[in-house]
């Protein structure tokens, strides 16, 4: 079976991963982050053959959090930004950022906005940047741009071309750290047919070995999209 096309992370776990060792939030939120960090798991997912990786940085529901760690968290997605714009150029990396644009700082828009600028013309590895990203949200707002151009017919493939992800592949395999093991709204319409693992490592202990134990497991499922085989 050929490994996964595109691969998605929610990656959990960031606060009970400095809770166990007597650290703050944002310490777990730091290392989690950590440019040689994301940097080990893009590499390994080139290797394994992956397209396409989903890291979901924000959600549309991180806004009930304490606003010291919100900002915390938009700083450290800055400077993962920063980072990725320099793997971007020197690998051929296309990046794109997927949820709302309204609600987030301004110059953490602007940043991705280049990112995304910046990088289109690339097609070695491709790299979505999920923040104030919920699945329900995304389907009320495709909902909405769909509404406002009143098509004459609608079906999945029209549908599709409203999401946020438009042109991407659905996700083949989604990876949810942190042992929690439910959906959280990510990427509702496009997970339909996903493949789901669950792992109780904690992101910010979440590397490449594990990286490649999920896709192991994933290369040993059949996949049968509703068919018998």
């Amino acid at each position: 079976m050929n490994s996964p096309i595109h691969v998605a992370i929610i990656p959990d776990g960031n606060r009970r991963w400095a809770q166990q060792r007597g650290l703050g939030a944002l310490i777990g939120h730091s290392n989690g982050a950590k440019t040689e960090h994301l940097r080990s798991l893009l590499d390994e997912a080139k290797v394994l053959g992956v397209k396409y990786m989903t890291l979901w940085g924000f959600s549309t529901e991180n806004w009930k959090r304490d606003r010291k760690e919100i900002d915390k968290i938009f700083q450290l997605i800055a400077e993962v930004i920063d980072s990725l714009m320099t793997e971007a150029h020197a690998q051929g990396i296309c990046c794109k950022h997927i949820g709302r644009k309204d609600r987030i700082p301004e110059f953490l828009l602007k940043k991705l906005e280049i990112l995304e600028e910046e990088t289109s013309s690339y097609d070695g590895f491709h790299v979505l940047v999920a923040v104030d990203y919920g699945g329900k949200d995304e389907i009320v707002r495709a909902s909405a741009k769909i509404a406002a151009k009143h098509p004459p017919t609608l079906n999945e493939e029209t549908f599709s071309s409203y999401l946020d992800t438009a042109g991407i592949p659905d996700p083949d395999l989604i990876i949810r750290t942190g042992g929690d093991r439910r959906m959280s709204g990510f990427m509702s319409y496009q997970s339909a047919y996903a493949e789901w693992y669950f792992t109780e490592t904690f992101f910010p202990d979440f590397g490449p070995q594990q990286l490649r134990e999920a896709i192991e497991e994933f290369n040993h499922r059949q996949r049968r999209f509703g068919g018998t085989r």
